[in-house]
This record gives structure tokens, sequence and C-alpha cells, in this order.
């Protein structure tokens, strides 16, 4: 039977591991759905152990989650990479046990795939199945190249009607960018904020209209989560009880609301291919690649941290994989 060291018995005796693990994210400021992802992982790895104590674990255990994931549930590469990740974390930012051999893990390689693209004539068909918020939503993604949470969780301040460009706060990376806001959406955008203000008058005559700020935003700026410019653009239909702060707040709306909204468009429009939310964000970079812009510029807008990412959209661009037009047709009149 494995035996404890008098300082992994203290961390067992100590505070709740997920609620050591929840504050160490947070410290780092990941984000929400990495916290998420992070706390379920650890709860599978210890199901997985028969809820032994991660800190009374030989670092052979990690090995054989992880072979456990490979061979027995197939995840894809993707997941086993997150997976480790989590692990990763849980026992050097944690547990701060560093098991040197950790470093030398093989990570499984994502297999390389082509993202799925819309042409500009499906994107107009996509888009006229759509109306109200979820089409205004469905057009920042494809005329801005917005992440479906980074359009859920624009705020007020991040819109900039007279410049034509929205900031993007603590997007993929927590790193901020500004990208653009179609000229034709300026008139239906002026109009549904016009509409979510008097949502916000009716909440604060209400005794509500809060929104959740970062924590370190709500201690500087006590006030600031009743201000306007510090509202959801697309707040949520409902209220929600906050109970660690015993106030109502208002959330943003949820993601499921335009990932629904766009499968079901998709449908109707009859395209034969795999839409989602991020598909619109795809052909945004590839639609504008076509038009000439230079990839360095598509980077930006995208927020890619490498230039490598941003490649991959010249693979599926028009006239063949790779932009190159077919001798054959020459032979067409």
């Amino acid at each position: 039977m494995t035996t404890t060291s008098p300082a992994q018995q203290a961390q067992i005796r100590g505070p709740k591991l997920l609620d050591r693990m929840r504050l160490a994210i947070r410290t780092r400021h990941y984000s929400r759905r990495t916290e998420e992802a992070y706390l379920a992982w650890v709860r599978r790895f210890v199901r997985f152990h028969e809820m032994r104590h991660p800190a009374e674990l030989p670092p052979s255990s990690v090995a054989a989650f992880l072979s456990h994931l490979a061979n027995e549930s197939r995840v894809s590469a993707s997941t086993q990479s997150q997976a480790l990740s989590a692990l990763l974390f849980l026992y050097r930012d944690v547990l701060q046990k560093d098991f040197g051999w950790l470093d030398g893990v093989v990570r499984a390689k994502r297999p390389k795939r082509l993202p799925v693209v819309l042409s500009p004539d499906e994107v107009r068909s996509l888009l006229g199945q759509l109306d109200g918020t979820r089409w205004l939503m469905a057009n920042l993604l494809y005329g801005g190249g917005l992440r479906l949470l980074e359009a859920c969780t624009l705020r007020v301040k991040d819109v900039d009607l007279a410049q034509r460009q929205l900031t993007i706060r603590h997007g993929k990376g927590g790193k901020d960018r500004v990208t653009l806001l179609p000229d034709m959406l300026v008139e239906p955008l002026t109009a549904h904020l016009a509409r979510a203000f008097a949502i916000h008058q009716r909440d604060l005559g209400a005794g509500c209209g809060r929104v959740a700020l970062p924590h370190q935003l709500a201690m500087k700026y006590p006030n600031a989560e009743q201000e306007w410019i510090w509202q959801w653009v697309f707040p949520a239909s409902r209220l929600y009880w906050d109970g660690p702060a015993q106030i109502w707040r208002r959330h943003h709306v949820h993601e499921s609301v335009l990932q629904r909204a766009v499968r079901d468009a998709a449908a109707r429009a009859a395209i034969p291919k795999h839409v989602s939310c991020h598909t619109l964000r795809h052909s945004f970079a590839t639609h504008l690649l076509e038009d000439g812009y230079d990839i360095r510029t598509v980077q930006e807008l995208l927020g890619h941290k490498d230039v490598s990412t941003t490649m991959i959209y010249t693979h599926v661009l028009t006239r063949g994989g790779r932009g190159v037009r077919s001798p054959a047709d020459r032979l067409v009149r």
C-alpha cells in the first residue's frame, strides 16, 4: 500500500482539492471554459483511480489515465491533449509536484483538418434564414471574424459605431484585439443597443441592473457593474440570482441560443455542409484572402498568435486547393 509523506498528508487535510485548483486557475486569469474543463478532468482522473487523492498517486497514474482515454475511451487527440494539460496544471501549479518525466510526455498530434468554408452565396442564404438578435449576432461572426463566445460577451463600451470597429477583450489566449464592424450593421446594431438600454433602465428601476465583472475590476470600480457601458450588448432574457453576492444580475445570452439558430438555419437553407457558428469565422478569413487582403492583416483581425495558424485558409481558397487555376479550364470557352 502506498504511504504518504507528512507534506502530502498536510495537503490532503487542507482545503478541498477542487477549491484549491479553482483558486489557482482564477489567480492566473484563465477563461471560465478552461476552468470548467480542467475541473472536469480532475474529477474524472480521481474517479478513474477509485477516489484516491492525486497527491497519493505515483507518476505512472497519469500515464495510465491517458492510455485509458486513448485505448478504451477512444477520445480524440485534442481531448487527450486537454486532459494532459489539466493534469499538468494540477500537479505543477496546485500540488507543487514536478514529475520530471512529464516534460517528455508525447502529446497526441491532431490530424490536420481543413476548415469548412461557405461560399458568399451560401453565407447569404444562411443569414437569410435568421432574424432579430440571432441575425445580428451571426452577421457579427461573419462580418468581424468573431468567435461565438466573443460575440456573446461583447460589452457596450467595446462597440465603436463611429470608427466602425469592435474591441475584443480577453479573447483566446487572454489577448485583446480590434476587428471590423461592417457598415451594414451600424443601423441595426444602433437600434438593438437602444432596446438593450431600455431593458437596463427597467432593471435599474427594479433595483437590479448589475452584470458580473472580472474580480479585479469589481474591486477597483465597485459601481461599474450598474453602469451602461459595462452592460452586455446581447443580454439574456431573464435575470439570475447570484447566491454569493446575494443580488440579482443579468447574464449575457447563452451560446447555445445562436448555436441552435445557425444549425437550424443551415438545414432550412439546404446547405450541404457541416455548418456551425465557427464556420462563419472561417468564411470571414477565407473571403478576405480571396478579396486580396494580405495574410498578416487577416491574422491580426482573427487574433492568431502565429501566422501559420492563419495559413490554413490559403488551402481552401476558391479555384482549387491553393488558389491555382486548373489548365483544364483553358479548354472551356
